[in-house]
């Protein structure tokens, strides 16, 4: 006895914030791709802070280790300054699409890719070979994960539609570009 199993939409956890909230759970490769050059500095400063604390450590106190054994700890040092660099990195878009810290910029684009998308006839989030009930496990298991990121690595690999952001606002900026563009080709 086979039943559909109804979907399930459990709305995120309103948060207070000072700017317009873009997407509550982002697709990792989107957040890589609305990263600003300056994330990607701060992930670069900070991969290369860990080696070159050990290396400052190492001239003001010198361990007199073996140049073996200080190979394995910079190797370890580069290690944590990769994955340390790296969350840094994630993190900074990732607290613009919540609308934690300015996102202009970020607004701009999510609404051009959207708008794109709705005139492509795409659907907006993608699409998923997974069960609407378990789009929605995998929305609220990954929803605002990043805030722990430094805790457990948790990153939205999967497309649904539960974002926590009103979609209308695309499809009546479609239609208002839609409607510019036939004007402007003389259309009534």
């Amino acid at each position: 006895m086979a039943t559909d199993t109804p979907k399930v939409v459990i709305p995120p956890k309103s948060v207070k914030q000072e700017y317009p909230v873009i997407d509550t759970d982002p697709h990792f490769f989107r957040v890589i791709r609305y990263a600003r050059p300056s994330d990607y500095l701060v992930g670069i400063g900070t991969v290369a802070a860990a080696p070159a604390a050990i290396l400052a450590l190492e001239r003001l106190s010198p361990s007199n280790v073996t140049p073996s054994s200080f190979r394995g700890i910079m190797r370890l040092s580069i290690g944590v300054g990769l994955v340390a660099g790296f969350i840094r990195f994630y993190m900074r878009p990732s607290l613009r699409f919540w609308g934690w810290s300015e996102n202009s910029r970020e607004v701009e684009m999510d609404m051009n890719e959207m708008v794109g998308k709705v005139k492509r006839g795409e659907p907006l989030y993608g699409e998923s070979s997974l069960s609407p009930y378990l789009q929605g496990v995998a929305a609220r298991n990954s929803r605002y994960s990043q805030t722990f990121l430094h805790v457990m690595p948790w990153f939205n690999f999967v497309n649904h539609d539960q974002h926590g952001v009103d979609t209308s606002k695309y499809y009546k900026a479609a239609e208002a570009e839609l409607e510019q563009e036939r004007l402007k080709k003389g259309g009534f």
